[in-house]
């Protein structure tokens, strides 16, 4: 898409120049008139300078009299007396009656110079430069036009522009919004069964998953204007600014019907009102701006509102009710097809090997969003250039998510002997214990290379497909391939070490959502201890229930994570010798592969 630009500059500019100015006269100016600042002395002082001939020029008034030294460098005040002489004296001493004195500006003066006349000017040129851009924005409000005109961007068609064919691992999406475009092109086709678009579409999704491209995606299939507007540029620091935005924004869109409105991350305007400390009024009013906008739409008139957020549950339920956003589009995580779609839209940017398997990469890559995907095949080429060869190979994708996961290797970190033993065994543990294990994934790659996120090694799985539902089993199985590591550490070497920090973190999340969330717990039953938070980002937990239930969940957490270590020990005291061997090799290599070691293990898991 193009976007068109304006050379029109806003009103705050002229405003800015003026300020500019304003600053400038306190700084240089200003000091000019006051540098000449005015002494009080006693009349005794004044009749010695009178003697010594060192009295310049000498202005006589009733409260007061000012004089100034032989140089004009000072000028002084003392109070009046009585002195007849004074006049015969000061024409004796060359003093000058006449002719102006300089002084220091009274108090109303120096207020007048330095607050009231550039207060006058500054308003006088506001004015000048206001009315010219009414009159060039054909008699709109001022702050309409300036401060509380839509910053959205425009974009028209362009050959450029992206289509539903560059975007990939959305389809369910993709199959919503292909109605919209549809409509845009045929109103009448829908007008004659008595059917109307939603008001608003509203695309939910984790960050990264493409609810930005498929808005613009939009536009490219439909042909028509795309205003583009973050949420957060309608919040201002002025109140009823943000609420300005919103009208001028939908009275463009009016005008350009039928066209397409999108508002990226909604949820820095579309948050619920009240029950919070500290409220934004500005916000609210801006919100409510946008609420009576939407309700003023009438059925069928073009203007499409698409909306962005990866926070649901945050939006007020007033934005999305039916009439309003009528229709919320899901944009997830892409599934093993969705995931080799993506990849191969983004390799045909880049030059591939011709034996290169992008659904091998696929399922390595599980949970990655298009973002990740794309951020794997770029890395993947900067690889390739970094080793001297012009296309992409296998291995080059392969390290690029782990790159992408795990950072990159860190060359210039050099493991003790000890070190590298331990964390040889300990990744040795992990694989040892998930190959043992039914319903566990393969194992796919063992590395003891260090990365730049921290992890001193790391034991790579990958499953067949994509698992959508796990059994208590394979739970308990994923946490004993977790204590895998420590098991190991501790009967090799009787002691164990700060390494298993990450491991034990994912055990112990596993076993309390067991607990608390999944009812695979005899003595708790079907009952729900916890609720996710911002599913989209991060999923973050809080427990509801009393304190004695509390205490009674971590007792079954210890319980279960304690079970599960307890296995991996049985496991790789069965099998210490493959351990002692596998160790050793891979020692020796740093990095190995699953077939290397499923040979070594020398059979199939049980």
């Amino acid at each position: 898409m193009k976007k068109k630009t304006e050379n029109r500059k806003p009103l705050i500019y002229y405003y800015a120049i003026v300020m500019i100015v304003l600053t400038l006269f306190n700084i240089f100016v200003a000091p000019v008139l006051m540098e000449k600042k005015v002494s009080q002395v006693d009349y005794g002082t004044f009749m010695r300078m009178i003697e010594e001939r060192n009295v310049g020029s000498v202005q006589l008034e009733s409260e007061k009299i000012v004089f100034t030294d032989r140089d004009n460098k000072q000028v002084y005040a003392t109070n009046p007396l009585d002195d007849p002489g004074l006049v015969n004296r000061l024409y004796e001493a060359g003093a000058t009656f006449s002719g102006n004195v300089d002084r220091r500006l009274s108090p109303l003066a120096s207020s007048i110079v330095t607050f009231f006349l550039p207060m006058l000017v500054f308003i006088a040129l506001g004015q000048y430069f206001g009315k010219r851009l009414i009159e060039q924005a054909g008699g709109k409000n001022a702050m309409t036009f300036g401060l509380g005109k839509s910053n959205a961007k425009i974009y028209v068609e362009s050959t450029e522009g992206i289509s539903f064919d560059d975007v990939a691992g959305a389809d369910e999406a993709k199959e919503s919004l292909a109605e919209v475009v549809d409509y845009l092109h045929n109103p009448k086709k829908y007008s004659e069964v008595g059917a109307s678009m939603p008001k608003g579409i509203l695309l939910v999704g984790p960050p990264g998953t493409g609810k930005t491209m498929l808005a613009k995606a939009v536009a490219g299939e439909a042909k028509v204007p795309f205003f583009s507007i973050s949420g957060s540029e309608f919040v201002e620091m002025f109140v009823g600014m943000g609420a300005a935005k919103v009208r001028d924004l939908f009275k463009q869109a009016n005008e350009k019907a039928p066209c397409i409105v999108f508002i990226d991350e909604i949820d820095a305007i579309g948050q619920k009102r009240g029950g919070r400390i500290g409220g934004n009024d500005e916000r609210e009013q801006t919100l409510n701006q946008l609420l009576t906008e939407m309700d003023g739409f009438e059925t069928n008139t073009g203007v499409m509102i698409l909306a962005a957020t990866n926070r649901p549950e945050t939006l007020d339920p007033a934005l999305t009710r039916p009439g309003r956003f009528d229709r919320i589009v899901p944009v997830e995580l892409p599934d093993i097809n969705g995931r080799e779609a993506i990849l191969r839209v983004h390799a045909k940017k880049v030059n591939l090997d011709d034996d290169v398997d992008l659904r091998f990469i696929a399922k390595m890559a599980a949970g990655a969003s298009g973002a990740e995907l794309a951020n794997m095949i770029n890395e993947a080429a900067l690889s390739a250039v970094r080793n001297g060869r012009k296309t992409i190979s296998q291995s080059d994708l392969e390290e690029s998510i782990e790159t992408v996961i795990a950072g990159q290797q860190k060359k210039n970190t050099v493991l003790s002997e000890r070190e590298k033993r331990i964390v040889a065994y300990h990744e040795i543990g992990h694989a040892l214990v998930a190959a043992k294990q039914t319903h566990s994934a393969p194992v796919q790659k063992i590395t003891i290379i260090p990365r730049t996120s921290g992890a001193l090694g790391y034991t790579m799985q990958v499953d067949e497909g994509d698992k959508y539902l796990l059994t208590k089993k394979e739970i308990e199985n994923k946490i004993a391939t977790y204590t895998g590591g420590r098991a190991a550490e501790e009967i090799v070497f009787s002691e164990v070490t700060t390494g298993a920090s990450n491991d034990i973190e994912q055990a112990t999340k596993l076993a309390r959502a067991m607990i608390t969330r999944y009812g695979m717990n005899d003595e708790f039953g079907m009952v729900a201890f916890e609720t996710v938070n911002n599913p989209y980002l991060g999923s973050d937990t809080s427990l509801s229930c009393s304190p004695e239930t509390q205490k009674e969940i971590d007792k079954k957490v210890v319980e279960v994570v304690k079970e599960q270590h307890n296995k991996a020990r049985r496991i790789l005291e069965e099998n210490r010798e493959k351990l002692d061997e596998l160790a050793e090799y891979l020692y020796e290599k740093e990095t190995i592969s699953g077939e290397e070691f499923m040979r070594i293990l020398g059979d199939e898991a049980d």
